[in-house]
Protein backbone atom coordinates (compact mmCIF):
# COMPACT_ATOMS: atom_id res chain seq x y z
CA UNK A 1 0.00 0.00 0.00
CA UNK A 2 1.12 3.23 -1.00
CA UNK A 3 2.72 5.43 2.02
CA UNK A 4 0.26 8.70 2.67
CA UNK A 5 3.02 11.31 1.92
CA UNK A 6 3.76 9.78 -1.60
CA UNK A 7 -0.16 10.21 -2.04
CA UNK A 8 -0.07 13.94 -0.85
CA UNK A 9 3.16 14.57 -3.23
CA UNK A 10 0.66 12.84 -6.21
CA UNK A 11 -2.01 15.36 -5.09
CA UNK A 12 -0.06 18.35 -4.95
CA UNK A 13 1.44 17.25 -8.35
CA UNK A 14 -2.44 17.52 -9.82
CA UNK A 15 -3.55 19.90 -8.07
CA UNK A 16 -0.44 22.57 -8.75
CA UNK A 17 0.90 23.28 -5.04
CA UNK A 18 -0.08 21.73 -1.35
CA UNK A 19 -2.12 25.00 -0.76
CA UNK A 20 -4.46 24.06 -3.74
CA UNK A 21 -4.70 20.65 -2.10
CA UNK A 22 -5.68 22.19 1.80
CA UNK A 23 -7.85 24.38 0.08
CA UNK A 24 -10.49 21.80 -1.36
CA UNK A 25 -10.40 19.78 1.92
CA UNK A 26 -13.44 19.53 3.49
CA UNK A 27 -14.66 21.10 6.76
CA UNK A 28 -14.03 18.65 10.41
CA UNK A 29 -15.91 19.68 13.02
CA UNK A 30 -13.75 19.18 16.60
CA UNK A 31 -15.53 17.40 19.19
CA UNK A 32 -16.83 20.23 21.72
CA UNK A 33 -18.39 21.73 18.29
CA UNK A 34 -20.36 18.38 17.53
CA UNK A 35 -21.32 18.39 21.42
CA UNK A 36 -22.19 21.86 21.18
CA UNK A 37 -25.09 21.33 18.92
CA UNK A 38 -28.63 20.09 19.61
CA UNK A 39 -30.46 16.92 18.74
CA UNK A 40 -32.70 18.96 16.43
CA UNK A 41 -29.83 20.33 14.44
CA UNK A 42 -28.57 16.87 13.88
CA UNK A 43 -32.18 15.20 12.94
CA UNK A 44 -32.71 18.56 10.78
CA UNK A 45 -29.40 17.49 9.23
CA UNK A 46 -30.06 13.84 9.03
CA UNK A 47 -33.70 14.40 6.96
CA UNK A 48 -31.81 17.25 4.75
CA UNK A 49 -29.42 14.72 3.38
CA UNK A 50 -32.70 11.83 2.58
CA UNK A 51 -34.31 14.77 0.86
CA UNK A 52 -31.50 15.43 -1.26
CA UNK A 53 -30.76 12.13 -2.62
CA UNK A 54 -31.25 12.23 -5.99
CA UNK A 55 -32.09 16.28 -5.98
CA UNK A 56 -29.62 19.05 -6.74
CA UNK A 57 -28.93 19.79 -3.22
CA UNK A 58 -29.54 23.56 -3.98
CA UNK A 59 -33.35 22.94 -4.61
CA UNK A 60 -33.37 21.40 -1.58
CA UNK A 61 -31.41 23.55 0.37
CA UNK A 62 -33.97 26.58 -0.52
CA UNK A 63 -37.04 24.80 0.46
CA UNK A 64 -35.30 24.04 4.27
CA UNK A 65 -36.58 26.87 6.11
CA UNK A 66 -40.57 25.42 5.29
CA UNK A 67 -39.08 22.22 6.25
CA UNK A 68 -38.21 23.83 9.35
CA UNK A 69 -41.59 25.43 10.32
CA UNK A 70 -43.26 22.52 8.87
CA UNK A 71 -41.74 19.91 11.25
CA UNK A 72 -41.72 22.01 14.74
CA UNK A 73 -38.11 22.73 13.87
CA UNK A 74 -37.04 18.77 14.25
CA UNK A 75 -37.76 18.30 17.78
CA UNK A 76 -37.40 14.77 17.80
CA UNK A 77 -39.70 14.68 20.93
CA UNK A 78 -42.63 16.22 18.70
CA UNK A 79 -41.58 14.26 15.75
CA UNK A 80 -41.87 10.85 17.10
CA UNK A 81 -45.64 11.43 17.86
CA UNK A 82 -46.94 12.74 14.68
CA UNK A 83 -49.67 10.63 13.13
CA UNK A 84 -49.90 9.86 9.58
CA UNK A 85 -52.92 12.61 9.25
CA UNK A 86 -50.45 15.19 10.30
CA UNK A 87 -47.94 13.80 7.60
CA UNK A 88 -50.80 13.95 5.28
CA UNK A 89 -50.87 17.32 5.86
CA UNK A 90 -47.34 18.05 5.15
CA UNK A 91 -47.72 16.13 1.66
CA UNK A 92 -49.99 18.68 0.59
CA UNK A 93 -48.12 21.67 1.74
CA UNK A 94 -46.35 23.11 -1.89
CA UNK A 95 -43.70 24.51 -0.38
CA UNK A 96 -42.11 21.24 0.87
CA UNK A 97 -40.72 18.26 -1.28
CA UNK A 98 -43.33 16.15 -1.16
CA UNK A 99 -41.90 12.07 -1.19
CA UNK A 100 -44.35 9.86 1.13
CA UNK A 101 -41.15 7.67 1.83
CA UNK A 102 -38.82 10.16 2.70
CA UNK A 103 -41.51 12.18 4.93
CA UNK A 104 -42.54 9.19 6.70
CA UNK A 105 -38.77 8.21 7.76
CA UNK A 106 -38.49 11.26 9.64
CA UNK A 107 -41.04 10.15 12.63
CA UNK A 108 -38.41 7.08 12.41
CA UNK A 109 -35.43 8.66 12.58
CA UNK A 110 -36.82 11.14 15.00
CA UNK A 111 -37.09 7.77 17.38
CA UNK A 112 -33.34 6.81 16.20
CA UNK A 113 -31.99 10.57 17.63
CA UNK A 114 -33.96 9.79 20.82
CA UNK A 115 -32.71 6.92 21.25
CA UNK A 116 -29.05 8.01 20.70
CA UNK A 117 -29.29 10.15 22.95
CA UNK A 118 -30.36 8.39 25.81
CA UNK A 119 -27.49 6.01 24.95
CA UNK A 120 -25.16 8.76 24.39
CA UNK A 121 -26.32 11.69 26.39
CA UNK A 122 -26.72 13.39 22.98
CA UNK A 123 -26.56 12.73 19.31
CA UNK A 124 -23.37 15.05 19.33
CA UNK A 125 -21.69 13.01 22.41
CA UNK A 126 -22.15 9.71 19.93
CA UNK A 127 -20.60 11.33 17.15
CA UNK A 128 -17.96 12.94 19.28
CA UNK A 129 -17.22 9.53 20.94
CA UNK A 130 -17.37 6.92 18.00
CA UNK A 131 -13.77 5.22 18.08
CA UNK A 132 -12.32 7.39 14.71
CA UNK A 133 -10.79 3.76 13.78
CA UNK A 134 -14.88 2.21 13.06
CA UNK A 135 -16.37 4.74 11.14
CA UNK A 136 -18.36 2.16 8.79
CA UNK A 137 -19.47 1.39 12.14
CA UNK A 138 -21.38 4.75 12.18
CA UNK A 139 -22.27 4.14 8.61
CA UNK A 140 -23.72 0.43 9.57
CA UNK A 141 -25.71 1.89 12.73
CA UNK A 142 -27.57 4.60 10.54
CA UNK A 143 -28.33 2.11 7.85
CA UNK A 144 -29.77 -0.53 10.22
CA UNK A 145 -31.90 1.94 12.55
CA UNK A 146 -32.45 4.63 10.56
CA UNK A 147 -34.50 4.73 7.69
CA UNK A 148 -33.57 5.77 3.97
CA UNK A 149 -29.81 5.82 5.27
CA UNK A 150 -28.90 2.90 3.31
CA UNK A 151 -25.89 3.66 0.56
CA UNK A 152 -23.52 6.82 1.16
CA UNK A 153 -26.55 8.53 2.78
CA UNK A 154 -24.69 7.80 6.56
CA UNK A 155 -21.30 9.54 5.20
CA UNK A 156 -22.92 11.95 3.66
CA UNK A 157 -24.81 13.05 6.43
CA UNK A 158 -21.37 12.81 9.00
CA UNK A 159 -20.10 14.94 6.09
CA UNK A 160 -22.56 17.23 6.41
CA UNK A 161 -21.93 18.19 10.15
CA UNK A 162 -18.40 18.02 10.06
CA UNK A 163 -17.96 14.63 11.74
CA UNK A 164 -14.80 12.95 10.25
CA UNK A 165 -15.03 10.19 7.42
CA UNK A 166 -14.02 9.08 4.24
CA UNK A 167 -16.03 9.36 1.64
CA UNK A 168 -16.33 6.24 -1.41
CA UNK A 169 -17.04 8.76 -4.14
CA UNK A 170 -15.72 7.04 -7.47
CA UNK A 171 -12.61 8.99 -7.34
CA UNK A 172 -11.50 7.61 -3.80
CA UNK A 173 -13.31 3.86 -4.59
CA UNK A 174 -11.04 4.00 -8.24
CA UNK A 175 -7.85 4.88 -6.01
CA UNK A 176 -8.75 2.31 -3.30
CA UNK A 177 -8.97 -0.25 -6.09
CA UNK A 178 -5.23 0.82 -7.67
CA UNK A 179 -4.23 0.22 -4.31
CA UNK A 180 -5.33 -3.28 -4.04
CA UNK A 181 -7.59 -2.71 -1.27
CA UNK A 182 -10.71 -3.42 -2.55
CA UNK A 183 -11.50 -4.57 -6.32
CA UNK A 184 -15.75 -3.23 -6.65
CA UNK A 185 -17.66 -0.86 -4.68
CA UNK A 186 -17.21 -1.31 -0.93
CA UNK A 187 -20.68 -1.93 -0.61
CA UNK A 188 -20.02 -5.43 1.41
CA UNK A 189 -18.90 -4.55 5.23
CA UNK A 190 -15.78 -7.18 4.12
CA UNK A 191 -14.94 -4.42 1.69
CA UNK A 192 -15.95 -1.48 3.72
CA UNK A 193 -13.81 -2.70 6.93
CA UNK A 194 -10.87 -3.49 4.42
CA UNK A 195 -10.99 0.07 3.57
CA UNK A 196 -11.65 1.39 6.78
CA UNK A 197 -8.25 -0.37 7.54
CA UNK A 198 -6.38 1.29 4.98
CA UNK A 199 -7.55 4.72 6.44
CA UNK A 200 -6.43 3.91 9.71
CA UNK A 201 -3.05 2.93 8.33
CA UNK A 202 -2.66 6.13 6.39
CA UNK A 203 -4.18 8.77 9.69
CA UNK A 204 -1.52 6.99 11.76
CA UNK A 205 1.03 7.74 9.31
CA UNK A 206 -0.19 11.11 8.92
CA UNK A 207 -1.98 12.77 11.67
CA UNK A 208 -4.63 13.68 8.87
CA UNK A 209 -8.57 13.51 9.35
CA UNK A 210 -9.58 10.52 7.09
CA UNK A 211 -12.31 12.95 5.56
CA UNK A 212 -9.12 15.00 4.00
CA UNK A 213 -7.38 11.75 3.50
CA UNK A 214 -10.43 10.69 1.29
CA UNK A 215 -9.97 13.69 -0.85
CA UNK A 216 -6.13 13.82 -1.01
CA UNK A 217 -7.23 9.91 -2.41
CA UNK A 218 -9.54 11.21 -4.92
CA UNK A 219 -7.10 14.50 -6.05
CA UNK A 220 -4.43 11.43 -7.31
CA UNK A 221 -7.14 10.25 -9.60
CA UNK A 222 -9.63 12.74 -10.59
Amino acid sequence: MTPFKDLLALAVTRKGSLKAVKGQLPTVADAGLLRSRDDAFYLSALTRRIFRAGLKHSLVDNKWPAFEEAFFGFDPEKLVLMPDTMLDERMQDTRLIRHWGKMKAIRHNAQLVLDLAEEYGSVGNWLADWPADDTVGMWLLLKKRGKQLGGNSGAAFLRMVGRDTWYPTGDVIAALKAQNIIDKPPASQRDQRAAQAAFNTWQQESGWPQAHISKVLAFTIG
